[in-house]
């Protein structure tokens, strides 16, 4: 793992085979590659740089392993986390039951933490929407019921990817925690600069 600082941490979570791993691949690589797909064994961990406004932000993307026995270690990835995006497959309804067993988690223990619902899948039911499992305005319910932000992605199109994680690049821009993290890194600058001078 390299030594990159990073700005903001940004956990993806959500039941396995939802496309966690797909979503990552598909932001930071561009690109998008079929099965079969080998589930993720702890955490997988990717620094992406983000423009926004005139800064440049780097987030720190943990990609969560989506099996229940590894449910004790994602409480360590989500620790401290400025942002999650809790994903859900559009056509797999047990995965939005799921969804909401970690948007519960994040509540009780990350409070600070900002949440974004990711319905995954998109392509798969713009082509036959029959087999759509998760309603739109029920998810849409739930995310104003939370206090979340909802979007519908498509890893294989890479509709919504980008727009996902620049909403969450720019929330935390905007976000106290990044005035105050600014703040202390200016101040320790300034306390180099005039430690040098003496």
């Amino acid at each position: 793992m390299s030594s990159q600082r990073v700005d903001a941490k940004v956990v993806l979570l959500g039941k396995e085979s939802v496309g966690k791993t797909s979503l990552v691949e598909r932001y930071v690589h561009k690109r998008f590659q079929g099965g079969p797909y080998q589930n993720t064994i702890g955490a997988a961990f990717v620094a992406k740089p983000i423009q926004v406004g005139e800064k440049v932000l780097t987030l720190g993307i943990w990609d969560t392993a989506g099996a229940e026995r590894y449910e004790a270690m994602s409480r360590i990835y989500y620790r401290g986390a400025c942002a999650a995006i809790v994903c859900y497959d559009l056509t797999d309804s047990s995965s939005f039951t799921r969804l909401k067993f970690w948007v519960k988690e994040l509540q009780n223990c990350e409070q600070q933490c900002k949440i974004y619902m990711c319905g995954t899948k998109s392509d798969l039911i713009e082509a036959n929407r029959s087999i759509r499992q998760v309603d739109y305005h029920d998810t849409l319910d739930y995310a104003e019921e939370v206090k979340a932000e909802l979007f519908e992605t498509s890893s294989k199109t890479g509709r919504n990817v980008d727009e996902l994680f620049q909403k969450v690049a720019e929330d935390f821009y905007n976000s106290t925690a990044f005035q105050v993290m600014t703040e202390e890194r200016e101040t320790a600058q300034r306390q180099r600069r005039s430690c040098c001078h003496h």
